[in-house]
């Protein structure tokens, strides 16, 4: 299971803090997107905006929690490619 999967798994079960801190072993644009999306979820926006400038996404233009989730899960399976 590749780490940003691990994070998502954390997020669902509540774990936020086991999430925020494996997310941070990742440097990856799709990380910092995940990131960012773990501090709009804390309620952290000023961090949570920092993370989507990392990934190079618009802040101000976002979705809901769970609209920026279903992105997010969407971009993961087109990165991982084939299982």
């Amino acid at each position: 299971m590749s780490i940003l999967r691990q994070v998502l798994v954390h997020q669902r079960a509540g774990r936020w803090t086991e999430a925020h801190n494996l997310v941070q072993s990742d440097n990856s644009e799709l990380a910092a997107w995940l990131h960012g999306i773990l501090h709009i979820q804390e309620g952290d926006l000023e961090d949570a905006e920092y993370w989507y400038g990392k990934a190079d996404r618009h802040f101000r233009s976002r979705g809901s929690l769970d609209e920026e989730l279903q992105r997010f899960e969407a971009a993961l399976l087109l990165g991982e490619g084939p299982a």
